[in-house]
């Protein structure tokens, strides 16, 4: 299949690199130091699951080298959504399907009035990967799980290759027939992981041992699924728990993508994250003492140090 990584970063770039290892026509859009790194050494992926090294990745800043594809995995940061998806267009043809891995619950409707309803798909990503240096991503959980499927719950015969040829490259992939719920199930662990270790300046081992700060990332998970169901998403009433059941497996010395911007002074996606529960909250009439907590800790951070 012809498939682009919008963008070569710590999850597109490592599912792209997978797919392109299993023989498929990848190209990886980068730009600055990334897309100079890939040109002069490759992609490098250094994971549990084993290295890969795509040493003669194609990468490019322009999307109109890369022309239609089959499937465009979007990666890119909650605060780029429109701009990339404009930047996208000329990859996308009549049965493209772009389908967004990006964090937050609403990125398929800003997606979706400027590339088609028919083309735009939801996904939700679970790995814990980081850009440890330019071109080389550095992998470190045990999962690596992409689940996708249409807002609407529709059959597509695209993705039905799509995720064929994603097994056959031996990536954990499932088609969700309810990628609404898929979405704020996997929403309502992000929030909780980013805010609790972000606030705190802790891996996720710290946060757990402690009875008063793991009790505080419990109800940020709570206060999200309260908000779901609000909002008239089928999340299980009990559905903190059994995420919380999930993160005493999880690697002690886990942490969000939020925490690697924020100490390196980057843009952080707080107000798609904390910031729309306590959003949609207010809006709602739920209470969300918890992530408008981590929301006020966080907020002089959002736009990092310029």
């Amino acid at each position: 299949m012809r498939i682009a990584a919008m963008a070569a970063g710590a999850v597109g770039g490592y599912f792209g690199a997978r797919l392109a290892a299993a023989g498929h026509d990848v190209s990886f859009i980068a730009r600055g130091a990334l897309l100079d790194a890939i040109r002069s050494n490759g992609l490098k992926i250094e994971s549990t699951h084993g290295n890969v090294h795509i040493k003669d990745a194609k990468a490019t800043s322009d999307p109109k080298e890369v022309g239609p594809v089959d499937i465009v995995l979007f990666a890119v940061k909650l605060w780029d959504t429109e701009k990339a998806a404009e930047m996208a267009r000329p990859m996308i043809g009549p049965q493209t399907r772009l389908i967004t891995f990006q964090n937050g619950v609403d990125s398929v409707e800003r997606l979706q009035p400027i590339l088609g309803a028919d083309t735009v798909v939801g996904g939700s990503a679970y790995i814990a990967s980081v850009m440890a240096q330019p071109g080389v991503i550095s992998h470190t959980s045990q999962f690596a799980r992409l689940v996708f499927g249409r807002i609407d719950g529709a059959a597509d015969q695209k993705l039905v290759e799509f995720a064929d040829a994603a097994k056959a490259a031996n990536i954990d992939v499932a088609l969700s027939p309810a990628m609404n719920v898929e979405r704020w199930q996997k929403f309502v662990f992000l929030v909780a992981i980013s805010g609790a270790t972000a606030a705190m300046r802790s891996p996720l081992g710290p946060i757990l041992e402690d009875a008063e700060t793991r009790e505080f990332l419990h109800n940020l998970m709570r206060e999200v699924v309260a908000v779901g169901r609000a909002n008239g998403v089928a999340i299980p009433p009990d559905f903190a728990d059994e995420r919380m059941t999930f993160a005493l497996t999880a690697p002690k010395t886990m942490k969000a993508s939020m925490v690697h911007d924020l100490e390196r002074g980057n843009r952080i996606e707080l107000d798609w994250l904390a910031g729309k529960v306590v959003a949609l909250g207010r809006e709602l009439g739920v209470p969300t003492p918890a992530n408008q907590a981590v929301y006020t800790m966080l907020k002089l951070h959002r736009m990092g140090r310029g």
